[in-house]
């Protein structure tokens, strides 16, 4: 019987210098990418901010307040809030706004209240509350309309 002969098997060898090159050459390109860009406390801006008035703009000087029978308060031909709403947040808003704009103006915030002859005084005191949260101090009463 013949015996059969094995083949000598050649082992197959990965060659690991041109992957070690390989490894440092993009080692070294993306430490050389990484530092091109510039760090975002190197940037220097400036955030804008409150700028004094030199001449006084055209704002009114006063805010008319005026709360309905429902108790809807309306703001120049505006709704704002829902009368069963526990407190006027928009109201406040846009009080607080035109408080800066006249601080920014250099004049004084004024708010006239002007609620009708039936409303609720709960309304009234919401208005006030709003007003108060604004930081506006000077709040005037105005009679309402028999019309």
């Amino acid at each position: 019987m013949a015996k059969l002969k094995k083949k000598a098997e050649e082992k197959t060898a990965i060659p690991i210098a041109p992957m070690i090159d390989v490894v440092f050459l993009l080692l070294i390109y993306f430490m050389v990418a990484s530092t091109m860009e510039r760090q975002e406390a190197d940037l220097s801006f400036q955030l804008p901010g409150a700028v004094e008035q030199e001449e006084p703009l055209e704002l009114p000087d006063e805010q008319i307040i005026e709360i309905r029978d429902d108790g809807q308060v309306i703001v120049n031909e505006y709704p704002y809030d829902a009368p069963a709403a526990s407190r006027f947040d928009e109201l406040a808003a846009m009080l607080t706004r035109f408080r800066k704009a006249s601080a920014a103006n250099k004049v004084e915030a004024i708010v006239t209240i002007s609620p009708s002859d039936t409303v609720a005084h709960a309304h009234i005191v919401k208005v006030m509350d709003a007003c108060a949260f604004a930081g506006i101090e000077a709040v005037n009463f105005a009679l309402g309309d028999d019309s």
